[in-house]
């Protein structure tokens, strides 16, 4: 698949991939300032923002089409950088083209199962109540985007997550409403969304060692906890694991300037 992306700056590639329901423009801020040192690239992950549909979405899926984008792009090896499922994209393109890779940058997500996340979390989201109340969402009789707001206000409180959501919306060529999002593909794959890496192949000495690991949780998320470093050493024997304080889930969007210097120092000095 060919994926719609950005790019800024000169230097050693450096790859963005974002989360669920994000796309590459909620990571312009820190790319520009990344692209100081960098030469980045920020991708839409299939069934995301301007990147093309798709009715399958497994973390094969999204590996392959990673891969695709760097053999168009002649990009030999790169600093690769993921958000929240974005994260669980580079982890596993990682783990299987170790080869590719400089190196790796995983932002608050774990390679755990989170499909029971909001049941013991509670400042995590719920993401099956946030894809069943897009997909089932009618946005035909509104024409502005603070009305499409004060009714979503019904059944998602939280203002963050619903701007963020908002950031999906798009003009149809009959100026209606619609969604950047494929819905209906993540709807149906949000298990395997959810989904993790199984650990157990990598015991006993053959977790991935061949480039430097950074793994950056937000401070107040729930999102990668203590028990998870088991799991993260088990697959990546020396990553490092740092937090960034006053920052949630979305670290990049709540404390830019501190994420864009923990990346530098971890692979600039």
């Amino acid at each position: 698949m060919k994926l719609n992306y950005k790019k800024i700056g000169e230097g050693p590639a450096l790859i963005i991939v974002h989360g669920l329901y994000g796309s590459l423009d909620n990571w312009l801020t820190v790319a520009k300032e990344l692209a100081q040192n960098f030469e980045v690239y920020l991708i839409d992950q299939r069934n995301h923002g301007s990147s093309p549909h798709s009715d399958s979405h497994t973390y094969e899926d999204l590996k392959n089409d990673l891969l695709e984008f760097m053999d168009d792009q002649k990009i030999d090896k790169a600093v690769l950088l993921g958000h929240s499922m974005g994260g669980k994209t580079v982890m596993f393109f990682a783990v299987d083209y170790p080869e590719r890779v400089n190196n790796l940058v995983v932002v608050d997500i774990a390679p755990k199962n989170y499909s029971k996340i909001s049941d013991y979390a509670p400042q995590t989201i719920n993401h099956d109540h946030l894809v069943s109340v897009i997909l089932n969402f009618d946005l035909t009789p509104f024409s502005s985007r603070t009305e499409i707001n004060q009714e979503l206000t019904k059944q998602i409180k939280n203002e963050k997550v619903r701007q963020f959501l908002l950031k999906n919306l798009k003009r149809n060529d009959d100026k209606s409403f619609g969604w950047k999002l494929n819905i209906e593909t993540i709807h149906n794959y949000l298990p395997q969304i959810m989904d993790g890496i199984d650990e157990s192949s990598f015991a006993k000495g053959k977790g991935i060692t061949g480039f430097p690991v950074l793994f950056i949780r937000g401070e107040e998320s729930n999102y990668i906890c203590h028990n998870d470093h088991k799991q993260i050493r088990t697959i990546f024997p020396y990553a490092e694991i740092t937090s960034i304080p006053k920052a949630g889930h979305w670290v990049h969007a709540e404390q830019p300037n501190l994420l864009v210097k923990t990346v530098n120092y971890f692979i600039l000095e």
